[in-house]
């Protein structure tokens, strides 16, 4: 077999090696040097005058109107929560890339996957970090003893070569890798899990799937940064990217899709994590809530989109007077920078003496909020904890809190209230709406129209003669 011809590149300043450098020569930085393939240029002896000319005779420029654009069926994937963050089902000739921390549940979530739709298609499942008995033992768990699916197949494998001559050889319709950190081209000098390896790994499978047609699943590992082990490209190469998230110690998951060609993107799938695996949540608003204490100060109801899906989380808030000249700001599941906007404008424009109290805020059941329309909630929350006065408990409290402490509209507020409504939650305080025209407010439950955030935990916090 012939050696592939490889180079080292800089990913800083581009200079070009032909060996390993711990440092570029150019441009000075550390571990920067990658390994490239490099494509000898074919003779021009050999090459046709079409090729010469950069006609391959293979595509011809059509115009849209004639190309053929019916939906492609999907195929149907028996767990809900997962085919919802897929878009529907899986495409024939995707490629989808799944990442997640490591125990997270992402190779206890895929084999759950390929057993359920082995028992109608063929599956392969390849594995390069577990010996066979060890998955085994894990489907025969995840079954609780049924029977295992005559279409599921299994291979310990790490060759990418040897992968694809079984695929080729058994025709599965869908081909799990787990993980793309394992699998190696033997050709190349680096090993399993270098950046030329999954680049070149990655591609390669992405050709197989739009060849064939055969829908390919791969494992990546996260780094400490919380992306995907490997270069950025790795995440251009596949056509949709879940993450699976959630805090090892809390037995809710949520599978997200940050990128699908063939769905919404920012879609959310909850699954719970129980001994026989991972099992869809599908309200996971009321799951979220199921603890709840009523009428306890500092906790307050935000409704969030997740996609297309909107969520009712419970948002706490503690306040607590410091010894440190520097109050602490401790946030769990906002971002920090969205916490210390809000503490100071309840400072400045309500007159809360934060700077001497600690705050903590908290996201109960691992959820992690991102959107600003949880701004009223959070400082629901702490201005609840700090005049120990509880929010009304059939209240949710959804916009987003301005420098100058007043509150404004959020996107898709209708799904919002909807979802508030069916949950059995009588009251809503949402900014004031400057024009009339739009979707209705749903039925069944009050709305109150707040113009600034004084005004609106005055409504929403039970205090005696209003705060």
């Amino acid at each position: 077999m012939a050696k592939i011809q490889t180079r080292y590149v800089c990913q800083s300043c581009g200079r070009a090696a032909p060996r390993p450098m711990g440092r570029c020569p150019q441009c000075g930085a550390w571990n920067s040097m990658v390994e490239e393939i490099v494509s000898p240029p074919p003779s021009a002896a050999h090459t046709p005058a079409r090729a010469q000319a950069g006609l391959s005779g293979a595509s011809r420029p059509r115009k849209l109107d004639e190309i053929e654009g019916e939906s492609e069926a999907r195929l149907a994937v028996p767990i809900g929560e997962f085919a919802r963050v897929l878009g529907g089902g899986i495409v024939p000739g995707s490629i989808v890339l799944v990442g997640g921390d490591p125990g997270i549940g992402k190779s206890t979530l895929m084999l759950q996957i390929a057993l359920e739709m082995a028992s109608a298609r063929k599956v392969l499942y390849v594995s390069g970090e577990e010996s066979e008995r060890q998955v085994k033992m894990r489907a025969t768990r995840l079954l609780q003893g049924g029977a295992l699916p005559a279409g599921l197949y299994l291979v310990t494998e790490t060759n990418l070569e040897t992968i694809l001559e079984h695929t080729r050889a058994l025709q599965p319709e869908l081909l799990v890798v787990d993980s793309i950190q394992t699998v190696y081209i033997p050709e190349m000098d680096s090993s399993a899990g270098s950046v030329s390896q999954v680049r070149e790994c990655s591609s390669r499978l992405r050709d197989l799937a739009k060849a064939s047609a055969i829908s390919v699943f791969v494992i990546g590992h996260v780094t400490k940064e919380g992306v995907i082990a490997g270069p950025r490209v790795l995440e251009h190469i596949v056509d949709t990217v879940l993450y699976l998230e959630g805090d090892r110690f809390q037995a809710y998951r949520l599978l997200r899709s940050v990128k699908n060609r063939f769905g919404a993107t920012s879609e959310v799938g909850v699954f719970e994590m129980r001994e026989q695996g991972m099992a869809e949540v599908t309200n996971p608003s009321e799951a979220f809530l199921a603890e709840r204490m009523i009428n306890v100060a500092g906790s307050a109801i935000a409704v969030t989109m997740e996609g297309t899906r909107p969520l009712l989380v419970e948002v706490q808030g503690l306040t607590s007077p410091t010894s440190l000249g520097n109050p602490r700001r401790t946030p769990n599941g906002i971002d920090i920078n969205r916490l210390l906007l809000i503490t100071a404008v309840l400072t400045r424009r309500l007159g809360l003496h934060l700077a001497e109290q600690d705050v903590f805020v908290n996201v109960i059941g691992g959820m992690r909020i991102t959107e600003p329309a949880a701004d009223l909630a959070v400082a629901a929350a702490i201005a609840s904890s700090m005049k120990d006065a509880p929010v009304k408990a059939d209240s949710v409290l959804i916009g987003e809190v301005g420098l100058s402490g007043e509150l404004r509209m959020v996107g898709q507020m209708s799904a919002r209230l909807r979802e508030a409504a069916k949950l059995g939650f009588k009251q809503a305080v949402v900014p004031r709406r400057l024009h009339r025209g739009g979707e209705p407010w749903p039925d069944g439950l009050q709305i109150i129209e707040a113009r600034s955030l004084r005004e609106a935990l005055s409504m929403a916090l039970l205090v005696e003669g209003r705060a």
